[in-house]
């Protein structure tokens, strides 16, 4: 994923290389061979690594959900730890972590929206479970910082922040994005900006 450091193995590579592909001509629009080819093995030899074109679908999908709700717990864990953090920190960290999300990993998002429905219901599933628990902590973050927001309203307003932020593999056009750091700081301001809105502060 986006946040690791190390060169990845080559099981990442492979992944990393099929959500491209998957992104850029759909799921049924790629072969093995052309995924092999991508990362420099023989379309037989993926099979080492992955059973098929469907696990490498259902690995990239879960696997992406896992890593947000894991890297959300883990600051929400920090925050913790260093006591008394205050709830508008502790949201600018979970904006933070789900914007390198979408500016790092525009293919997952593409893959989700369009590939979903092609994963085995068990696979479907889990995804689904995992969203639904990401969602939740961002809504307890919310409703400490917006007392007065109930609980469906803060739920509204996750789910559309995250529309916001997610939309950046729309934004493809030369020119029609700032550098990183300036995109960073606008989607965040965005961000921020639509939970006051739907607060009324």
């Amino acid at each position: 994923m986006a946040t690791r450091t190390d060169a990845p193995t080559r099981r990442e590579q492979i992944l990393n290389k099929a959500a491209r592909l998957f992104a850029e001509r759909g799921f049924h629009g790629v072969g093995v061979d052309e995924i092999g080819a991508a990362v420099g093995i023989s379309g037989p030899g993926l099979y080492r690594h992955f059973a098929g074109k469907d696990a490498m679908l259902a690995e990239l999908l879960v696997g992406i959900s896992e890593s947000l709700l894991t890297g959300a717990k883990r600051r929400l864990a920090e925050a913790d730890g260093v006591g008394g953090t205050a709830p508008e920190a502790v949201l600018d960290s979970l904006i933070e972590g789900h914007i390198d999300f979408a500016l790092d990993d525009r293919p997952l998002i593409t893959l989700h929206d369009r590939e979903l429905d092609r994963l085995r219901d068990a696979d479907r599933k889990l995804v689904r479970q995992l969203q639904r628990q990401y969602v939740e902590l961002w809504v307890g973050v919310v409703r400490r910082l917006y007392p007065d927001l109930g609980e469906p309203a803060a739920r509204s307003a996750v789910h559309s922040v995250f529309g916001l932020l997610n939309s950046t593999p729309h934004l493809t056009r030369p020119g029609s994005l700032p550098d990183r750091a300036g995109t960073a700081e606008l989607l965040h301001r965005m961000a921020r900006g639509a939970f006051a809105a739907a607060s009324g502060a």
